[in-house]
């Protein structure tokens, strides 16, 4: 069967700025329809099938955007909408639209402002039930990303939901690794059922029994009431432990026994409780090594190991950043936590930091540039120094390879020249600042603060990218 065709309908009534908007739109792929007002919309949606967004120009005032809303409400699958400003000085959305327009984009649209909305309207489209609430915090607890990993990764995610396998999810710390977890419970028949996480982790070995399995009055000192653990409030639906190579191996015996068994007993009691929930867990950690290390249990191990997914880091799909940015700041305007933009400069630079904190740490950046610098236009120069690529290193690439003005009196210097077949420049320019730290490390003895001073560098700034290009110093033979 062919794939439905997306559309896009834009509410415009001045032609020439609508037929702009729509020339931008067809660019990423996707077809257009043009009205000029809520009345022609109501015809229009009639007409389409899989319309994906509305696009609403309008003025300060918002009447016509209004409108829009109250039509979108009457349709069953009701498509994200979103304000196409005007030039003029616009309020913060009043109540009566809030969770029910999904962002705002600037007067002068890009198509680098309009490929991440789009993509956010296809997430929100392809929710299999309406939201009653509208755009509620569930859109946010998509996997948000384009990338090739990413969409493997999600389709991994719809493969296994619908079964009833265990899965076991691994990735660095701040991949979203509790993302895909409530992505599984979502599209799997458990969804109307608790989502219950735990982390193994955090809870002190001593109480983590009691918080997965409950508890009887008067069971431990402290005791002063019956308590349902984790397993009895998942019940039906999905339980997730996080952190689970941290947990105790006497916890992981009592564990395994009830992914066999499906059966257990309250802390302090003898009655035996039949459990019915799927268990998905995750770890930061490599499991086979501390099943080598006598830390983990090896059947426990194969029990959890049925479905594993790994969730790539940030450093390996940059190019979902700009969605991300565009997933946090929405969060943040719901919440009214503030917004920020960022230039392009700005979205370049932290496409070639290291980020060892993944998602999160960008999601704490975020925040923080939205209190540094409210409802303006974030610039490469503002962004802290950690992430911003280092100057210097650019004019030692000029001074190397670009054409350079001959010395007064002297031959001329020849530039570099581009081989006939090209090159690929995002892996030569990789090559070279590898080159040049390994050269800098190489004359400070791997000094590594002596050598970020070569390179006018922050100490911190170098070790993440000797971490990047996997530099270290190499082992000195023995002598015989």
């Amino acid at each position: 069967m062919a794939q439905q065709e997306k559309q896009v309908v834009i509410v415009d009534p001045d032609t020439d700025s609508a037929g702009r908007t729509a020339s931008i739109v067809e660019l990423l792929d996707y077809s257009t329809a043009v009205v000029a007002d809520a009345d022609s919309l109501v015809t229009a949606m009639a007409g389409l099938d899989g319309v994906v967004a509305v696009l609403v120009r309008d003025e300060p005032a918002l009447e016509c955007l209004e409108a829009v809303v109250c039509v979108l409400q009457e349709a069953e699958r009701p498509p994200a909408c979103y304000l196409h400003e005007r030039a003029g000085d616009y309020a913060p959305l009043p109540v009566s639209l809030e969770g029910k327009v999904l962002g705002t984009l600037p007067a002068d649209l890009r198509y680098r402002n309009l490929l991440p909305v789009l993509y956010e309207a296809e997430l929100y489209s392809s929710y299999k039930k309406p939201l009653k609430t509208g755009y509620t915090s569930h859109l946010y607890r998509t996997l948000v990303g384009s990338s090739r990993d990413i969409q493997y990764v999600r389709t991994l995610i719809r493969q296994v939901a619908v079964t009833e396998a265990s899965v076991l999810i691994l990735g660095e710390s701040g991949t979203g690794k509790e993302v895909v977890a409530r992505n599984i419970h979502y599209y799997s028949a458990r969804r109307e059922h608790p989502f219950v996480p735990v982390n193994c982790g955090a809870i002190p070995a001593d109480l983590l029994e009691s918080e997965l399995f409950g508890h009887e009055r008067g069971a431990f000192t402290g005791a002063y009431s019956a308590r349902q653990g984790r397993f009895e409030l998942a019940e039906g639906g999905t339980l997730f432990l996080d952190e689970i190579g941290d947990m105790p191996l006497n916890m992981q015996v009592k564990l395994l026994r009830v992914l066999q068994e499906r059966s257990f007993e309250r802390v302090g009691s003898n009655e035996t409780l039949e459990t019915d929930v799927r268990i998905v867990a995750a770890t930061h950690q490599d499991l086979e090594q501390l099943v080598t290390e006598g830390k983990f249990r090896m059947d426990l191990y194969y029990r959890l190991n049925v479905f594993p997914i790994e969730v790539p880091p940030l450093r390996k799909r940059v190019e979902d950043i700009p969605l991300l940015v565009r997933g946090f700041v929405n969060r943040m305007e719901q919440d009214k936590r503030g917004t920020v933009n960022l230039d392009v400069c700005a979205q370049a630079a932290l496409a070639k930091y290291y980020w060892p904190g993944n998602v999160r740490e960008l999601s704490n950046l975020i925040e923080r540039l939205a209190i540094l610098y409210p409802q303006k236009l974030v610039k490469w120069s503002d962004l802290p120094e950690k992430f911003r690529p280092n100057q210097d290193w650019i004019a030692e690439q000029s001074e190397e390879f670009a054409v350079r003005a001959p010395a007064p009196g002297g031959p001329p210097v020849s530039a570099l020249q581009l081989p006939a077949d090209g090159i690929d420049l995002k892996t030569h320019l990789a090559d070279i600042e590898r080159s040049l730290m390994v050269q800098a490390l190489d004359q400070t003895d791997w000094v590594v603060a002596r050598a970020a001073k070569l390179l006018n560098l922050q100490r911190t700034t170098l070790v993440e990218k000797m971490r990047k290009y996997e530099i270290s110093r190499p082992e000195e033979l023995p002598e015989f």
